[in-house]
């Protein structure tokens, strides 16, 4: 397809399809805990979870170099400030919006947590999930603030703690800062250092287009092992708990669209140009190793600044995640409301569980695993149990993979309104077709 010059995005979508196909296939004829579909996962792995790793690889260093390059382009020193308010506004208020939204889900749904079947799976999720609670009680809100700074940023850079990437983004900014002041005071070693920071820059851009090259093959095999691998009697099980959830991310995607409608954007157009990030996040389940997507396709198809889009997107890795910050914690804790006598209905119960989620989603690792962090730091908060949520285990890769699109669409949305609101946003590059026949976009490798 590639020597034929089709685009990357319908290689990408056509890796999914296949994927989807072959899975499905694997499904019918073996069962999902058979020697065979166990074998074949461990060899998807290779591919799917080694293409992921690849791109962990590079997180931390182009969060780290595009927070830096940020302030290297600034048009205005001043502009920090307001870019790291509209774009951290704009993500903790979408995070409190999925929030109610979530509340909504689970309440329409009626969604409850007595109602679903406990087996030894589940009761040994709760039983981890019990113990990790016990770390999470023991920190209390200033020690949880302490975590977010960078004792030691070359630590952080390997990604050592689940705060990591808010402490590199932290780092960063104070080099940046400093930069700033080196400018005024001596600006032939400040444009020195600029030259080094776009070298490094570029370097690291070109590892992104070399690692991107295995997109296609990287979600064939993400979703042959999804499919493959799916306890399909389980899903089934829970599918009032799956429907609920993908109604509540759809929705609160369109409030996506919608706050771009009143920006006097075209929703269509958004949903086009990132329609194949969205997929890779869909099928990776990992916001971090979405970043450099992120990042491009901002840039250059939605008309964002760099610097802007270097900031959004790097927020957007570990703050207000509108999906798994968002939208699962408030559902789980509806759930499990009725448990405790709470009624879930209670204007005093939903306006504490909103402002909790949204003060809690700061700090969520952007990988696997970042929504039970989430949803553990908001049942502690509001004195629930939080073994109860071990219940939903055999769902969580399905609904995570929604989740995780959802979280990387809040993040672009963050930085398309911080570049419309500080008139920085090049309308041309937005409003422009995609020629879906050519391979002329930068992703497109």
């Amino acid at each position: 397809m590639q020597k034929k010059h089709v685009s990357f995005s319908k290689r990408v979508f056509t890796g999914l399809g296949l994927g989807v196909l072959f899975g499905i296939i694997l499904q019918l004829i073996y069962e999902p805990t058979s020697e065979v579909v166990v074998q074949s996962n461990d060899w998807f792995s290779l591919i799917g979870s080694g293409y992921v790793k690849l791109l962990q690889m590079i997180v931390m260093p182009l969060v780290f170099i595009s927070i830096i390059s940020a302030f290297t382009r600034l048009k205005k020193a001043s502009n920090i400030g307001k870019i790291s308010g509209l774009v951290i506004g704009t993500l903790l208020i979408t995070t409190a919006i999925s929030a109610g939204i979530g509340i909504a889900a689970a309440v329409g749904f009626d969604l409850k947590a007595i109602d679903i079947t406990s087996g030894d799976a589940e009761a040994l999720r709760g039983q981890q999930l019990e113990e990790t609670l016990t770390t999470v009680e023991s920190t209390t809100i200033p020690q949880k603030v302490l975590e977010f700074l960078p004792a030691n940023p070359f630590s952080d850079l390997t990604g050592a703690r689940p705060t990591s990437t808010i402490a590199v983004v932290i780092f960063a900014a104070f080099v940046g800062v400093a930069l700033l002041g080196i400018k005024r005071k001596n600006p032939e070693q400040a444009a020195f250092f600029e030259k080094i920071v776009d070298a490094v820059y570029t370097v690291i851009m070109r590892i992104v287009t070399l690692v991107l090259r295995l997109t296609p093959y990287g979600i064939l095999a993400l979703m042959a092992k999804t499919m493959a691998g799916s306890n399909l009697d389980a899903i089934v099980k829970l599918g009032k708990f799956v429907i609920a959830s993908y109604v509540a991310l759809i929705a609160m995607f369109i409030v996506h669209l919608i706050i771009l409608a009143a920006l006097k954007l075209s929703p269509a157009k958004y949903v086009k140009k990132v329609l194949p990030v969205l997929s890779f996040a869909f099928t990776s389940r990992t916001s971090a190793g979405t970043l450099p997507l992120n990042i491009d396709a901002q840039k250059s198809k939605l008309g964002v600044s760099e610097a802007i889009a270097n900031f959004s997107a790097s927020f957007g890795v570990s703050i207000g995640q509108n999906g798994c910050a968002g939208i699962y914690p408030a559902m789980v804790a509806v759930m499990i409301a009725p448990t405790i006598g709470i009624d879930p209905l209670s204007p005093s119960f939903i306006i504490s569980l909103i402002l909790v989620v949204m003060l809690s989603s700061f700090g969520v690792a952007g990988v696997g695993g970042g929504a039970t962090f989430a949803t553990l730091i908001v049942l502690s908060t509001l004195n629930m149990p939080v073994a109860l949520a071990g219940l939903l285990i055999s769902v969580e890769p399905l609904i995570d993979m929604g989740r995780t699109a959802l979280n990387v669409s809040g993040s672009m949305v963050s930085g398309v309104v911080a570049s419309k609101a500080l008139g920085e946003l090049d309308k041309d590059t937005y409003n422009k077709d995609i020629d879906l026949n050519s391979p002329s976009s930068s992703t497109a490798v």
